[in-house]
């Protein structure tokens, strides 16, 4: 299989993995974030670099939607957690696996060998703008000021 042929089915993949959710990039930041479990309004804003009520907003509509749940704070009711409800944890695993079946289709048509140096070029390009940390917290804001940022 050609290199372009597999760029258009990769691109299919995801393309259906997010359409499957009806899930945007911002809804998917705020899932990134409520993975390890529940988590504050103003945690997740902070987080993500926009404000409580931009995430209050997107919460809501997850909410309707039956991904996400908002509960009050035992500690302090004026807080809200977010969490992810069993369908939104359905999602997050559902994109796990199209996410693996990618992995698995680039190993398969590039060769492990190409695919670990694929992997070590990005692990660098991130330590070299200080990203690497922002990637393993769950931190990633949109477009990080890269060339192309709001696409």
């Amino acid at each position: 299989m050609c290199a372009s042929g597999w760029s258009t089915r990769a691109s299919a993949s995801s393309s259906n993995a997010a359409a499957a959710a009806k899930k945007s990039a911002p809804d998917w930041r705020l899932f990134q974030q409520l993975v390890e479990g529940p988590r504050p309004v103003g945690e997740v804003a902070e987080n993500l670099g926009v404000t409580s009520q931009a995430i209050s907003k997107t919460a809501r509509e997850l909410e309707d939607l039956g991904y996400v749940e908002r509960t009050p704070s035992p500690a302090d009711a004026r807080v809200w957690l977010l969490a992810l409800s069993g369908r939104g944890r359905a999602a997050v695993e559902a994109s796990r696996a199209a996410r693996a079946a990618l992995n698995a289709e680039l190993v398969a048509t590039l060769g492990t060998a190409q695919v670990e140096a694929a992997a070590k070029t990005m692990r660098f390009a991130l330590e070299s703008r200080n990203a690497m940390q922002a990637v393993t917290s769950r931190r990633v804001r949109s477009a990080q000021g890269l060339p192309g940022e709001g696409r």
